[in-house]
């Protein structure tokens, strides 16, 4: 099949009405408890927590994580005067589907990735704090 692994999104596609950040935060490996690598990149991962701008968004779809692989924590655009959260794009999106057979009845759920953050509109990738020196 030529078709494998994480599939290509606009970020756009994914969140048409645009995106607002909480935080990031690393992942953990649950049973060793130390930094969840990526299997490609051998980078630790990170999640940020995002809330869909989309109006009609409902329940667990208004609040989602994107995983970013980076070796610093990446850092989030500058807060923005007058909104309570950091409007944000993601740049080399991508969509993994997989079985969550966690409920009553198996279902496809999608577990969201990126190559970077940005704030919206702007050219250039956010650098981790470190890099940005």
């Amino acid at each position: 099949m030529a078709v494998q692994g994480a599939l290509p999104v606009a970020f756009g596609t994914v969140f048409p009405h645009g995106a607002f950040a909480l935080g990031v935060e690393p992942i953990t490996d649950f049973e060793t408890k130390r930094p969840q690598l990526d299997k490609e990149t051998g980078l630790p991962l990170w999640a940020v927590d995002v809330i869909d701008a989309d109006p009609e968004a409902r329940g667990k779809a208004k609040s989602v994580k994107v995983k970013i692989a980076a070796e610093h924590c990446p850092t989030l655009p500058d807060e923005v005067p007058g909104l309570p959260f950091r409007p944000i794009e993601f740049e080399a999106m991508a969509v993994m589907p997989y079985v969550d057979d966690s409920g009553r009845r198996p279902r496809v759920a999608y577990s969201l990735r990126a190559r970077g953050v940005k704030a919206p509109g702007s050219g250039a990738r956010r650098a981790p704090a470190k890099d940005a020196a």
